[in-house]
C-alpha cells in the first residue's frame, strides 16, 4: 500500500495535518502516521478523504492512477461490503477459511465481515482488491 497520495492530496489543497484530522475526526499525529505509512488509515477515514477530495479510494491507495471518483458515500455499509466480500469469495471458489489464509486472519473474521458485523480492515480490503482485481470503490459501494 502506498499512502503518499494522502500527503499530496492534502498539499494540493494547502491544508494542514491538523485540519485533515478535524475533518476525519482524529488527531494530527494519526494523519502524520498515515501519510508516512507508519499506520494504515481506517476504511471510514479513507472514505471521508475520498469524498472530501473527490477522488476514488483506489486512487488514494495506489490501486489505480485514475483520480475520478464514482459516487460519494456518506457512511460505509458493513452489510453491503460483507455481501461484496462473499461475492468475491464465492466467485473465486474459496471457503471462508481459504480466504482467511490468504489474508492471514481467521475464518471467524471473514464470517464477521461477510455478515456485516464488522467493517473490514483497510489492509484486508486492499489485499482482496489487489489479489482478485476488484475496485475498492466497488467493494465499498462507491460505484
Amino acid at each position: 500500500m502506498n499512502f503518499e497520495r494522502l500527503y499530496f492530496l492534502r498539499e494540493e489543497k494547502d491544508l494542514t495535518q491538523e485540519e485533515i484530522g478535524k475533518l476525519v475526526g482524529t488527531k494530527k499525529v494519526s494523519v502524520c502516521n498515515w501519510e508516512k505509512g507508519r499506520e494504515i488509515i481506517p476504511l471510514k477515514s479513507l472514505n471521508i478523504y475520498a469524498n472530501f477530495f473527490n477522488v476514488s479510494m483506489d486512487y488514494i491507495l495506489g490501486l489505480s492512477d485514475d483520480k475520478k471518483a464514482s459516487k460519494k458515500v456518506d457512511e460505509l455499509d458493513k452489510v453491503y461490503i460483507g455481501k461484496r466480500i462473499k461475492e468475491i469469495r464465492t466467485k473465486n471458489k474459496l471457503s471462508q477459511r481459504a480466504l482467511a489464509k490468504v489474508l492471514n486472519t481467521t475464518g471467524s473474521n471473514i464470517a464477521s465481515y461477510e455478515l456485516g458485523k464488522t467493517l473490514i480492515l483497510t489492509s484486508f480490503a486492499y489485499e482482496i482488491c489487489n489479489k482478485y482485481k476488484v475496485s475498492l470503490d466497488w467493494l465499498c459501494g462507491r460505484e
